[in-house]
């Protein structure tokens, strides 16, 4: 698919990785409408950009939330050709801590923002992309990204809730490119390590230089850019479908 003058719609659009992702497309000559609970920073992020953006304030976790935002996208855009899921949270708790068991609302609250929340936003968006005229003479209409972790397969102790919404993300990806082969659109999943991030700005050094340290090569943190350019090359790319890629310098992460 070619970037210039498709919509992009992105969730976690105000900052990070879903920030450096609109600013891939929008410089690619895309158009990107950001979706984000922070509506002051999601309005922030569209005034750089400039007239290629918008700021829609959603919570991902309520249908009511997306399908408004959905439906004010397509009045002011149009159409919908891409959506990169972005929007997530980070929650470390353990299984049974100092204090007891893990609260049952911990563990569901992380599950309805990183899966809940990316299904929710996906099927939305996919119902319009299947109005689109075919891109090219394969048919495409339309390319989904969803954001998962390397916690999906090599979670790290305290991360039983984060890991299980990445690896449900994971676990998605295919029987939804399947699901959506008919209608012509194409689904990929992202699995970044550790990137310098928001939530990681506030990290001291003794959480950080482990992290690094399990990182093969370059040995740093990864960059937002880096992620906008896998999200463009998976766009661009119309035999990627269906699969999972990890972003994250050959990291395996360890235990603890």
């Amino acid at each position: 698919m070619n970037l210039s003058d498709e919509v992009a719609v992105i969730t976690g659009g105000a900052s990070g990785l879903g920030r450096a992702t609109a600013e891939t497309i929008a410089a690619a000559g895309g158009r990107v409408a950001l979706l984000d609970l922070n509506e002051e920073l999601a309005r922030n992020t569209a005034e750089e950009l400039g007239d290629a953006a918008a700021a829609y304030a959603v919570n991902v976790t309520e249908e009511a939330s997306v399908q408004k935002a959905i439906e004010d996208v397509m009045k002011d855009f149009g159409a919908i050709h891409i959506n990169v899921n972005c929007a997530g949270i980070g929650a470390a708790s353990r299984t049974v801590g100092r204090d007891g068991a893990m609260p049952l609302k911990t563990f569901n609250f992380v599950i309805q923002v990183n899966l809940i929340g990316t299904f929710n936003t996906l099927r939305l968006c996919a119902e319009q992309m299947q109005k689109n005229e075919p891109e090219n003479e394969d048919g495409e209409r339309g390319v989904i990204i969803n954001t998962a972790s390397v916690a999906a397969f090599d979670g790290q102790i305290g991360q039983a809730a984060y890991s299980a919404s990445k690896a449900g993300v994971v676990g998605m990806t295919l029987p939804i490119a399947r699901d959506l082969s008919r209608i012509g659109v194409r689904v990929c999943t992202i699995a970044p390590g550790i990137f310098e991030t928001p939530m990681m700005a506030g990290a001291p050094d003794q959480v950080r230089a482990p992290l690094i340290e399990m990182v093969q090569f370059p040995k740093r943190l990864g960059d937002a850019s880096e992620y906008a350019l896998l999200a463009r090359q998976i766009i661009e790319n119309p035999y990627l479908n269906g699969e999972t890629i990890r972003l994250d310098g050959g990291i395996r992460m360890q235990p603890k």
